[in-house]
């Protein structure tokens, strides 16, 4: 029987009956609509609809679905039920077929609208907790990497032409910010959509007086919803969890397409771990950096799930409309993220960089131009003067076929009477990186620093999802 079938005297087209299912899809909510399900029979207890022995039997039978169902086995009995039209009526079915007309009970003062609004919640919650402990991981990944490097050397690049040189713990903490950055706007969201809406009707409110604290406490939120046609009729939470894991997407891409680039033959900065790469069907010298090419592709998943949410929403009028059924397919289309985290964790853990080959590559190209322009600013020449004669210098350099500082002292004296011998200590790899000494800059002692500040916010955030899972 339909839960809606009574004012209806003609069945559903099968075709279309088929169709508007959403079980195919939303049989992954069974845990979320189970405990749900158990917060809103505390709440019609503690409003006298139940007894304490209904309530008692209603628990038990809902905990016994959900172990029954928990293999992989029992969630295809779910998704490939025949009849349920979703997870709520699955639900409804499976109670009655353990405790009678009580199961029927259980649907009191409660609406499929807001039993969805509240099991998405619950689920894009979970999704968030288990995203932000895997990016934990690869930041911890990133921070161990970046303490073996110690003070190893490499290129940096802007137009991806060589620019100055950094370390390479350098290199690696850009992306614990960047990863930082990802935790920060999920646990906002998570905040934001940690409100309950169960209590809120169909659209009006429940129609019995209930205590929506209890539901909302039980199940770990913040409190009740505050507007019950916005509680029914909110997905907001669903499009900023993909708009955060958008960014998530595009800082994976972007990593995996540096060592995509430094894992060739031209760079050879890193050797790609065997573990992670696969070969050629046809050519037996190949080794292909698989997991980082498809890493720099999942971004366009992602944000195409975020781009179909958005479209979805838009126009929509108050309250719930069955347009919202189309939210959760790219919510669940996302659910790789935490997997693709762990593995390039893993992957990050097992890099090897190739120090001396970038260590050559940092010393090579006129990297240390800008330290030079700087030690004629010391001089007391204008910047942009500096800049021009430094320029000259380096055109020099380039014909003569040598380095700034292979120039000898006359050499460089035709382009500025500054240029002194203390020219050559502030031209050396290491008063190159040292000449950075700014917050947030590439001078040893600054990335020492800020690799301890990244590690204790690393710990932080673990502690944190550690708190949130307990």
């Amino acid at each position: 029987m339909k839960m809606w079938s009574g004012r209806f005297r003609e069945p559903l087209d099968p075709e279309f009956e088929q169709w508007q299912r959403s079980i195919v899809f939303d049989w992954r909510l069974l845990g979320e609509e189970v405990a749900a399900s158990k917060a809103h029979a505390s709440a019609l207890a503690a409003a006298g609809i139940l007894t304490a022995n209904e309530l008692a039997e209603l628990r038990t039978a809902l905990d016994a679905i959900a172990a029954q169902h928990a293999s992989e086995a029992g969630q295809a009995l779910v998704r490939d039920h025949r009849s349920a039209e979703d997870i709520h009526h699955f639900v409804e079915m499976s109670l009655a077929e353990r405790v009678g007309s009580l199961g029927l009970k259980l649907h009191t003062g409660r609406s499929r609208n807001e039993q969805i609004a509240t099991n998405l919640r619950l689920y894009v919650r979970k999704q968030i907790g288990l995203t932000i402990e895997s990016l934990a991981a690869w930041t911890n990944a990133l921070v161990k990497q970046a303490q073996a490097a110690g003070e190893a050397v490499m290129p940096s690049y802007t137009h991806m032409q060589r620019a100055e040189p950094v370390l390479v713990a350098h290199w690696l903490l850009a992306y614990v910010e960047m990863l930082l950055r990802d935790a920060a706007r999920l646990q906002d969201c998570s905040r934001r959509l940690n409100y309950c809406p169960l209590g809120s009707g169909a659209v009006a409110g429940a129609t019995l007086k209930l205590d929506r604290t209890i539901a909302a406490r039980e199940l770990g939120f913040t409190a009740p919803t505050a507007n019950s046609m916005d509680a029914t009729s909110d997905r907001d939470f669903i499009l900023e969890y993909l708009q955060a894991l958008t960014f998530v997407g595009l800082h994976v891409s972007r990593f995996a397409e540096e060592i995509t680039l430094f894992a060739t033959a031209e760079f050879n900065f890193v050797t790609l771990p065997e573990a992670f790469s696969t070969g050629s069907s046809a050519m037996p010298q190949k080794k292909n950096p698989d997991l980082t090419e498809l890493m720099r592709a999942k971004v366009g998943r992602i944000h195409g799930a975020a781009e179909a949410v958005t479209l979805q929403l838009k126009g929509l009028p108050l309250a719930y409309n069955k347009d919202m059924q189309e939210t959760q397919e790219p919510a669940f289309a996302v659910s790789f993220v935490p997997q693709m985290l762990a593995l390039i964790a893993r992957f990050t853990a097992a890099l090897q960089f190739n120090r001396a080959q970038m260590n050559a590559a940092a010393q090579s190209g006129y990297l240390n131009a800008m330290a030079a322009a700087t030690y004629l600013v010391y001089k007391g020449v204008p910047f942009r003067t500096a800049h021009e004669k430094i320029g000259h210098a380096v055109r020099f350099a380039i014909e003569k076929g040598v380095e700034l500082d292979e120039l000898t002292l006359d050499e460089l004296r035709q382009f500025g009477e500054e240029f002194a011998e203390d020219f050559f200590p502030a031209v050396t790899l290491t008063a190159t990186l040292d000449c950075h000494n700014v917050i947030g800059g590439t001078a040893r002692d600054r990335v020492r620093q800020a690799l301890a500040a990244a590690s204790e916010r690393i710990a932080a955030l673990t502690q944190e999802v550690v708190h949130a899972g307990a």
